[in-house]
This record gives C-alpha cells, structure tokens and sequence, in this order.
C-alpha cells in the first residue's frame, strides 16, 4: 500500500463533528484513522477505526501506531474529542470535573504527544483542536467554567505547539465552534440556541468540516483561532 495518501487521525470519530469530519476528509481521498469509545467496524479500507477511551494514555500510543502500520504515515491530527456539560460552577460534580479533564485534556495531551514524533520524521504535520466560543466570550445563560477551563487549555496550547514546531513544518491551529446541530441537542432546542449567534442560526457539521478542511489548505497559517460562531466571538 503506498505512503504517499495523505492520512487523518480524527478522534471523537463515531458520531457529530468528529463523523463529519472523518467524511470530509475521505471525500477528498485522505485515508483516515478514526477513533472513539463507541465506534463501529468499517468496510471501507481507506478507513480505519479504532474504539477507545482517549483519556488512556495508551489509546493516544495505539492509535498512532495502528494508523502508521495500516497506511504508513500520518499527516493531521485533528482532536476533536471532548465533553461538555454546562453547570453553574458551584454546582459541577468531582466526577464530571474529573471526566472533562480526563477526555478533553488527557485525551489532547497523550496522543498529540504520540503523533509529533511521526510527523517530524516526515518534516510536516498538522494538529488542529476543536474548542469552543465560550473560552473567549463567555455567557451568562451558558455557565461553563470547566468548559473553559478544559478548552480554553487547549486554545492556549495550540499557540504553544505552533511557535514549539513552526521552523520545524509542523502547524498547529484550533477551531473555535458556535453551538452546533449535532446529536447532543435535541431538535425541539434547536429554535432556542439559534437566538444565541448573531446570524439567527444554528451551525452545520459542514461548517465545522469546511473549516478544516481550510486549515488543510492555509499552509502560512499556525497558531491560529479559527471562530465558526454565526458571529457570537464579535458580541451580541
């Protein structure tokens, strides 16, 4: 099997931005490793899928080493992984405190730190993180502290990775959603958080996948906060 096809590594791949983003990158050809706690066989041979709990940090190890040995390299890694519970913050439990460090942060830092090596050897690479508007523009009606405090880690580090890897070919950037129509919202709230962008509108999983897919394609850009808000970064 050749090497030159270029290769995704997605995680939180079974379902919403993770699913959608594994099928952008597959309609453009990329062989893809994808990987969650509940995702399910795949029959197509450019797509590899590979269930775990990203926290562990040997899932990061696995992942990386099925995905090289099945398609020869890897060239993202897109971390998109995470868990979100809004809470007033005296009110957020030990447990899901521990899960969303345990997911949106152990599960960034393991297999991140397991790409890198592979992606230097190939001299180019790029790591994008999927975050979330309210790490910059935080709402009353949403309290989301742990949200922030998990994400927000991740925006910090993407421009720590970006000035660590940049002579080095290696490109790091995040992207930084609105509130989304993916399974976790129920349709019946969907006329609701519309309200909270400015457009009137909720976003798409093809926003999400659009975005990427421009990261792909803006080699001078690193370091870099993409918002795909419907305008919530600029107020309201």
């Amino acid at each position: 099997m050749s090497d030159h096809q270029k290769v995704a590594i997605v995680t939180g791949a079974s379902q919403g931005l993770g699913a959608g983003i594994v099928q952008a990158y597959r309609a453009r050809g990329w062989r893809v490793a994808a990987t969650s706690r509940s995702i399910q066989p795949s029959s197509d041979p450019d797509l590899l899928t590979i269930p775990g709990d990203i926290g562990d940090p040997a899932t990061g190890q696995r992942v990386v080493a099925q995905a090289i040995a099945q398609f020869g390299r890897v060239d993202t890694l897109v971390n998109n992984a995470g868990i979100f519970v809004a809470s007033p913050f005296t009110d957020y439990t030990e447990d899901q405190y521990r899960q969303k460090l345990h997911t949106n942060l152990d599960g960034f830092f393991f297999i991140t730190q397991a790409v890198i090596p592979a992606m230097l050897k190939q001299g180019a690479g790029l790591i994008v993180q999927i975050t979330t508007t309210l790490v910059d523009q935080a709402r009353s009606a949403v309290p989301s502290v742990v949200a922030s405090l998990t994400k927000g880690g991740l925006d910090a580090a993407t421009r720590s990775l970006a000035i660590e890897y940049a002579s080095r070919g290696i490109r790091a950037n995040a992207i930084s959603p609105g509130i989304i129509k993916t399974p976790m919202h129920a349709p019946a709230t969907h006329e609701a958080l519309a309200t909270m962008h400015p457009m009137g509108r909720m976003g798409e999983i093809s926003d999400i996948a659009r975005a990427v897919m421009y990261l792909e394609d803006a080699s001078f850009v690193t370091g870099e906060t993409l918002h795909v808000d419907g305008g919530m970064i600029a107020g309201f």
